[in-house]
Protein backbone atom coordinates (compact mmCIF):
# COMPACT_ATOMS: atom_id res chain seq x y z
CA UNK A 1 0.00 0.00 0.00
CA UNK A 2 1.55 3.28 -1.14
CA UNK A 3 0.89 6.60 0.56
CA UNK A 4 -0.02 9.75 -1.46
CA UNK A 5 3.03 11.54 -0.03
CA UNK A 6 5.27 8.77 -1.42
CA UNK A 7 3.55 8.88 -4.82
CA UNK A 8 4.17 12.63 -4.97
CA UNK A 9 7.80 12.14 -3.90
CA UNK A 10 8.33 9.50 -6.57
CA UNK A 11 7.04 11.90 -9.24
CA UNK A 12 9.21 14.75 -7.98
CA UNK A 13 12.30 12.52 -7.88
CA UNK A 14 11.57 11.31 -11.42
CA UNK A 15 11.38 14.94 -12.57
CA UNK A 16 14.74 15.67 -10.91
CA UNK A 17 16.35 12.69 -12.66
CA UNK A 18 14.79 13.64 -16.01
CA UNK A 19 15.98 17.24 -15.63
CA UNK A 20 19.50 16.04 -14.87
CA UNK A 21 19.48 13.77 -17.93
CA UNK A 22 18.25 16.67 -20.08
CA UNK A 23 21.09 18.82 -18.75
CA UNK A 24 23.54 16.00 -19.60
CA UNK A 25 22.27 16.05 -23.20
CA UNK A 26 23.36 19.67 -23.54
CA UNK A 27 27.00 18.70 -22.85
CA UNK A 28 28.47 17.72 -26.15
CA UNK A 29 30.76 14.74 -26.50
CA UNK A 30 32.19 15.68 -29.86
CA UNK A 31 29.19 14.13 -31.63
CA UNK A 32 26.60 16.54 -32.97
CA UNK A 33 23.08 16.35 -31.51
CA UNK A 34 20.13 18.73 -31.93
CA UNK A 35 19.84 18.98 -28.12
CA UNK A 36 23.09 20.97 -28.09
CA UNK A 37 21.37 24.04 -29.57
CA UNK A 38 17.60 23.52 -29.35
CA UNK A 39 17.23 25.57 -26.16
CA UNK A 40 19.23 28.55 -27.48
CA UNK A 41 17.02 31.63 -27.18
CA UNK A 42 16.44 33.55 -30.42
CA UNK A 43 14.75 36.91 -30.87
CA UNK A 44 11.90 36.15 -33.28
CA UNK A 45 8.89 38.34 -34.00
CA UNK A 46 9.65 40.64 -31.08
CA UNK A 47 9.92 37.92 -28.41
CA UNK A 48 12.58 35.48 -27.23
CA UNK A 49 11.89 31.91 -28.34
CA UNK A 50 13.83 28.65 -28.14
CA UNK A 51 15.55 27.76 -31.40
CA UNK A 52 13.57 24.53 -31.77
CA UNK A 53 10.33 26.53 -32.07
CA UNK A 54 11.51 28.58 -35.07
CA UNK A 55 13.76 26.19 -37.04
CA UNK A 56 14.33 22.56 -37.96
CA UNK A 57 17.55 21.22 -36.41
CA UNK A 58 19.33 18.21 -37.91
CA UNK A 59 22.71 16.50 -37.76
CA UNK A 60 23.72 15.33 -41.23
CA UNK A 61 26.94 13.87 -39.81
CA UNK A 62 28.69 13.46 -36.45
CA UNK A 63 30.60 16.76 -36.68
CA UNK A 64 27.91 19.10 -38.08
CA UNK A 65 24.65 20.64 -36.87
CA UNK A 66 22.40 22.04 -39.58
CA UNK A 67 19.62 24.54 -38.84
CA UNK A 68 16.87 25.29 -41.34
CA UNK A 69 14.82 28.34 -40.21
CA UNK A 70 11.11 28.14 -41.03
CA UNK A 71 11.24 31.84 -41.83
CA UNK A 72 14.37 32.86 -43.77
CA UNK A 73 14.23 36.35 -42.23
CA UNK A 74 15.23 34.77 -38.87
CA UNK A 75 18.60 33.55 -40.17
CA UNK A 76 20.62 36.47 -38.75
CA UNK A 77 18.73 36.34 -35.42
CA UNK A 78 19.47 32.62 -35.09
CA UNK A 79 23.16 33.19 -35.83
CA UNK A 80 23.24 35.98 -33.22
CA UNK A 81 21.42 33.80 -30.64
CA UNK A 82 23.90 30.94 -31.08
CA UNK A 83 26.86 33.31 -30.72
CA UNK A 84 25.36 34.93 -27.60
CA UNK A 85 24.67 31.54 -26.01
CA UNK A 86 28.46 31.18 -25.72
CA UNK A 87 28.50 27.46 -26.56
CA UNK A 88 31.86 27.62 -28.26
CA UNK A 89 30.32 27.25 -31.73
CA UNK A 90 30.88 29.41 -34.78
CA UNK A 91 27.73 29.30 -36.97
CA UNK A 92 28.12 29.70 -40.72
CA UNK A 93 25.26 31.03 -42.84
CA UNK A 94 25.02 29.05 -46.07
CA UNK A 95 22.14 30.42 -48.12
CA UNK A 96 18.93 29.49 -46.33
CA UNK A 97 20.60 27.19 -43.81
CA UNK A 98 22.96 27.67 -40.91
CA UNK A 99 25.75 25.15 -40.43
CA UNK A 100 27.62 24.67 -37.17
CA UNK A 101 30.79 22.59 -37.55
CA UNK A 102 31.88 21.13 -34.22
CA UNK A 103 35.52 21.72 -33.33
CA UNK A 104 37.72 18.79 -32.39
CA UNK A 105 37.75 18.49 -28.62
CA UNK A 106 41.05 18.67 -26.77
CA UNK A 107 41.79 16.60 -23.68
CA UNK A 108 41.48 19.70 -21.47
CA UNK A 109 38.09 20.55 -22.97
CA UNK A 110 36.87 16.98 -22.34
CA UNK A 111 38.01 17.24 -18.70
CA UNK A 112 36.10 20.53 -18.34
CA UNK A 113 32.95 18.87 -19.64
CA UNK A 114 33.42 15.97 -17.20
CA UNK A 115 33.56 18.51 -14.34
CA UNK A 116 30.38 20.16 -15.64
CA UNK A 117 28.67 16.74 -15.79
CA UNK A 118 29.71 16.00 -12.19
CA UNK A 119 28.34 19.38 -11.07
CA UNK A 120 25.01 18.75 -12.83
CA UNK A 121 24.80 15.26 -11.33
CA UNK A 122 25.42 16.63 -7.83
CA UNK A 123 22.67 19.22 -8.34
CA UNK A 124 20.31 16.40 -9.33
CA UNK A 125 21.28 14.31 -6.29
CA UNK A 126 20.79 17.32 -3.98
CA UNK A 127 17.32 17.88 -5.42
CA UNK A 128 16.42 14.20 -4.87
CA UNK A 129 17.65 14.39 -1.26
CA UNK A 130 15.61 17.57 -0.71
CA UNK A 131 12.50 15.69 -1.85
CA UNK A 132 13.33 12.90 0.63
CA UNK A 133 13.75 15.48 3.43
CA UNK A 134 10.34 16.99 2.58
CA UNK A 135 8.75 13.53 2.67
CA UNK A 136 10.29 12.72 6.06
CA UNK A 137 9.02 16.02 7.49
CA UNK A 138 5.54 15.44 6.04
CA UNK A 139 5.38 11.93 7.49
CA UNK A 140 6.38 13.20 10.95
CA UNK A 141 3.64 15.86 10.84
CA UNK A 142 0.88 13.36 9.95
CA UNK A 143 -1.41 12.94 12.92
CA UNK A 144 -2.79 9.48 13.59
CA UNK A 145 -0.13 7.61 11.61
CA UNK A 146 1.14 4.66 13.66
CA UNK A 147 4.88 4.70 14.27
CA UNK A 148 5.52 1.34 12.59
CA UNK A 149 3.68 2.51 9.46
CA UNK A 150 5.60 5.81 9.48
CA UNK A 151 8.89 3.89 9.71
CA UNK A 152 7.82 1.70 6.77
CA UNK A 153 6.97 4.79 4.69
CA UNK A 154 10.30 6.37 5.62
CA UNK A 155 12.06 3.20 4.47
CA UNK A 156 10.14 3.32 1.15
CA UNK A 157 11.14 6.98 0.73
CA UNK A 158 14.78 6.04 1.31
CA UNK A 159 14.48 3.26 -1.30
CA UNK A 160 13.03 5.74 -3.81
CA UNK A 161 15.89 8.12 -3.04
CA UNK A 162 18.54 5.41 -3.44
CA UNK A 163 17.07 4.32 -6.79
CA UNK A 164 16.93 7.90 -8.14
CA UNK A 165 20.51 8.64 -7.05
CA UNK A 166 21.71 5.34 -8.54
CA UNK A 167 20.05 6.25 -11.85
CA UNK A 168 21.77 9.66 -11.87
CA UNK A 169 25.13 8.04 -11.02
CA UNK A 170 24.71 5.42 -13.77
CA UNK A 171 23.98 8.10 -16.36
CA UNK A 172 26.89 10.19 -15.09
CA UNK A 173 29.26 7.23 -15.53
CA UNK A 174 27.95 6.70 -19.07
CA UNK A 175 28.29 10.41 -19.91
CA UNK A 176 31.81 10.52 -18.48
CA UNK A 177 32.76 7.50 -20.59
CA UNK A 178 31.33 9.21 -23.71
CA UNK A 179 33.18 12.44 -22.94
CA UNK A 180 36.55 10.80 -22.40
CA UNK A 181 36.32 8.50 -25.43
CA UNK A 182 38.53 9.84 -28.20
Amino acid sequence: MSHPILNDAQGRMKKAVDHTLHEFSSIHTGKATPAMVETVMVEAYGTMQPLKSCAAISTPDARLIQIQPWDVSLTKAIEKGIQQANLGFNPIIDGKTIRIPLPEMSRERRQEFVKVAHKLAEEGRVHVRNVRRDVMESLKKLAGLPEDERKRHEKEAQTLTDNAIKEINDHLAHKEKDLLAV
